[in-house]
């Protein structure tokens, strides 16, 4: 007797099918146009609907690899939305990721020009950056922490294609996690014998605190968020490899970014980053 066909497995992302392309396209190309002309759209689940995640990280892809083929590099990954208070703020109650390309990744100090951005917020997140590929599946804490070289303080600048920040999951998965730009601090430090979820965090604007978190916000622990995402990655054939910066996810909440003005992270025992928002062109 034949054997009965094996169900697909429910962990693995689902084929788009022609059906489904019309809809992905209108995404595609609504996201684009924003980002182009600086102006944001409607959300995109008008397109896909609320749900559909497979659908928006193929929007996501196809948006990426647009760049990659008008210039940019991939440079590594984002987490999103694992911190309660900042799924508290959008009413989405589950990670996301990300693409980072070259031209994402600013120095300490650097200008950061505030005509890059549509509707921008700050936050403070730990960045790994790794020495080893992390393309095994069922990846765990330890994995990461064999993987990664060195750990530095980070300022993300989060943005949205989506106009009024309205989102579903759908919405911001479509939109790259709503991803704008990374500031990455200079000094590496290495994860042996740190407890990341302890790291405290005080985001300052201009001299004035205007955010505290800590380590333990980002999924319990920064290290559980990368493990997390390198599982993630490795089930959509996109692993995680060696040199890859990976921000693992805020520590607190986000912090609108209203004009030109100095963003500084500290982060305990992990040192200080500054983002320089400045006027001009991107």
């Amino acid at each position: 007797m034949s054997e009965h066909p094996k169900p697909e497995s429910p962990t693995r992302p689902r084929p788009v099918s022609a059906v489904s392309d019309r809809p992905i396209e209108a995404a595609v190309e609504s996201l684009t146009t924003a980002a182009a002309t600086r102006t944001p759209c409607a959300p995109v689940r008008q397109y896909l609907g609320a749900n559909d995640i497979d659908a928006a990280y193929e929007v996501q892809r196809r948006v990426a690899q647009a760049r990659v083929a008008a210039g940019a590099r991939r440079a590594g990954a984002k987490i999103g939305l694992t911190a309660p208070v900042v799924q508290q703020q959008f009413g989405v109650f589950q990670p996301d990721f990300g693409v980072l390309h070259d031209d994402m990744l600013y120095a300490h100090t650097g200008p950061l020009p505030l005509a890059r951005f549509l509707q921008p917020r700050a936050e403070g997140e730990i960045a790994f950056v790794l020495g080893r590929d992390l393309d095994r599946p069922g990846a765990s804490v330890a994995d990461v922490l064999r993987a990664t070289e060195f750990v530095l303080p980070a300022i993300e600048i989060v943005d949205s294609r989506i106009a009024g920040w309205d989102l579903a999951i759908t919405d911001t998965v479509a939109d790259n996690a709503s991803g704008g730009a990374v500031v990455l601090g200079t000094t590496p430090h290495p994860v042996t014998g740190r407890d990341l979820a302890r790291v405290g965090m005080t985001l300052r604007r201009d001299g004035e605190p205007v955010a505290h978190g800590a380590g333990h916000a980002c999924l319990g622990s920064p290290v559980v968020a990368v493990a997390w995402l390198a599982r993630e990655l490795v089930r959509r054939e996109q692993p995680l490899a060696a040199g890859d910066v990976v921000m693992s996810g805020a520590l607190g909440p986000m912090v609108p970014v209203t004009g030109p003005g100095r963003f500084r992270l500290e982060l305990d025992g992990l040192g200080e980053v500054e983002a320089v928002v400045e006027e001009g062109t991107k």
